[in-house]
């Protein structure tokens, strides 16, 4: 996602937009403020729309610079959850699926949204059976990451499971989703020359990929190898 710039002419006329309720867009007003965040000051801000997955805020700022200037920021309101299952023979799953901002398809690891206030494991366990029908008897968090830091908070955990149990997957009705078991060293491959482009996704495997290679010199390599 790039920058969120607010147009302030456009954003003033739809402050007298409508409520849609749960799922549409809601428009609020300005709130005058005199608020520091860091070097930032803000001197107003408003949302510019909320529903049930995020909201964009559009503030008024003087920068760390002293010039007056906007941001528009997103609030994720449930955590980015990735997770590399692995099983016995040194495979993994991963899952096609299209992505509207894209408009394009896209190979990723299992992943969905983890509610604030519930265990993650319990979260990515459901997103695991959902997307693959797997199960897991161990897992592991492996990172944790801020997806795109210049405009949303959007906050990624990511886990390895192993102890893999097949069974029947229960994808969201709004998803299409394709399920593809290979090597790790394939995924890895696929990484490297930019056929995995999640970033969620580039940064687990390539983490795994590290600890692969720390633990083939280790007298303790890890569990799931």
């Amino acid at each position: 996602m790039s920058r969120f710039i607010v147009d302030t002419a456009t954003a003033k006329a739809n402050v007298r937009g409508c409520d849609l309720g749960a799922t549409g867009p809601v428009w609020y007003r300005q709130r005058m403020t005199s608020e520091r965040k860091g070097p930032w000051q803000i001197t107003g801000q408003r949302v510019i729309y909320d529903n049930r997955w995020i909201t964009v805020t559009h503030y008024d700022v003087t920068t760390p610079g002293g010039t007056a200037g906007i941001y528009g920021k997103v609030h994720h309101k449930h955590l980015a959850l990735g997770i590399v299952p692995i099983d016995a023979d040194r495979h993994t799953y991963l899952v096609r699926q299209y992505r509207f901002p894209l408009e394009a398809y896209s190979w990723e690891i299992p992943e969905g949204g983890g509610v604030p206030g519930v265990d993650p494991v319990k979260s990515a366990a459901r997103e695991l059976k959902e997307e693959t029908g797997l199960t897991a008897r161990h897992w592991q968090k492996l990172l944790e990451a801020d997806l795109s830091n210049s405009v949303s908070d959007e906050k990624a955990i990511t886990f390895i499971a192993w102890g893999l149990t097949q069974g029947v997957s229960m994808p969201e009705p709004t998803e299409d989703i394709t399920v593809r078991r290979i090597a790790l060293e394939e995924a890895f491959r696929m990484v490297a020359a930019g056929e995995i482009r999640d970033s969620m996704s580039v940064i687990a495997l390539q983490a795994i990929e590290l600890a692969i290679l720390k633990g083939q010199s280790a007298s303790n390599p890890p569990p799931w190898l």
